[in-house]
């Protein structure tokens, strides 16, 4: 037959919350049949009529992990229902073991078929399909990144979490040496660097030269618009635009942020006092910063109606 593809195995697993090895067993055994793929699962035991993957999953935490050896890193999001589950220690010890498991994957789906950290003898599927059992709610891994410093270059990976698992960042400094990647202050750069990120939920990139030309022009075609540069002159409206965005580019910029540990100064400001202490450049190189839950579409119910229905099912 056919062979199964990825989307099928994700649209399978939508319907009934079973694991990615057991969609993909159910579907080569039903031909990629759907329904009778559902219908099997079912018979296994596998999948239940009222499935727990119909839950949406905006709680959770965001958790890091960092190698011992300051070069890889890691930011994941694992979704649970509600935030009591999020505070249960079985959930924040799966949590903390999937973030260390994250290092060596290359994406959820590569993550999902590792054996897990634990217990060998299954897979993370399988672990957080017992763990789904045992807390009564849907748990999804819903993304991760890691960063590896390449061997041909130095520096370190750092990370900070903020609010409880709410709100985690990850980053890359690199410098030119080994010594100076195990400085004290280019470590302590690197960790107030990640606090900095979480500080400012504008920030989107580490300078202006690295924002897109058509992000910038966006920007100018919004300033242009304003209602109060309509009866200026062409000249005059363009100098007011152009500092505007000067203004905005710099609020999305990492090195443009006043230092939060000491306003009088910005973080290029910082990262040029720890360069001229380590004696040799340093480099912000990238950053990502995931927020619990952000984008999920909160599902509204109504405890009466949820009641209702179920007595209206039975």
């Amino acid at each position: 037959m056919a062979e199964i593809s990825a989307k099928l195995v994700q649209e399978l697993r939508q319907k009934t919350g079973a694991g990615m090895m057991d969609c993909k067993k159910a579907l080569k055994e039903n031909e990629g049949d759907i329904e009778k793929s559902i219908e099997w699962l079912r018979q296994k035991g596998i999948a239940s009529a009222s499935k727990k993957s119909d839950r949406i999953a905006a709680e959770g935490l965001v958790e890091t992990y960092i190698q011992p050896s300051g070069r890889v890193g890691v930011l994941i999001e694992v979704n649970c229902q509600t935030d009591f589950v999020a505070r249960n220690e079985a959930f924040k010890a799966l949590v903390k073991n999937l973030a260390e498991q994250a290092a060596t994957a290359d994406s959820v789906e590569s993550l999902l078929t590792q054996p897990y950290l634990e217990d060998q003898s299954i897979t993370v599927d399988q672990f957080i399909k017992q763990t789904i059992a045992q807390l009564g709610e849907n748990i999804q891994v819903r993304r991760f990144i890691n960063f590896a410093i390449p061997e041909d270059k130095q520096g370190v990976v750092d990370s900070y979490i903020h609010t409880g698992g709410r709100v985690g960042v990850l980053v890359e400094l690199n410098a030119e040496t080994d010594a100076a990647a195990k400085n004290e202050e280019f470590q302590t750069l690197a960790k107030n660097a990640a606090m900095q990120v979480a500080a400012c939920p504008n920030v989107e990139y580490v300078s202006i030269d690295e924002i897109p030309a058509e992000i910038a022009e966006k920007e100018k075609a919004i300033e242009m618009g304003r209602d109060d540069l309509a009866n200026k002159p062409d000249n005059i409206k363009e100098k007011i635009v152009q500092g505007r965005i000067e203004k905005r580019l710099k609020e999305m910029t990492l090195l443009d942020q006043p230092f939060i540990r000491d306003q009088g100064i910005s973080v290029e400001d910082l990262v040029k006092q720890v360069k001229g202490k380590v004696g040799e450049p340093i480099k912000v190189s990238r950053f990502v910063r995931y927020i619990l839950g952000e984008g999920i579409e909160k599902q509204e119910s109504n405890f009466a109606e949820e009641v209702a229905a179920q007595m209206g099912s039975k």
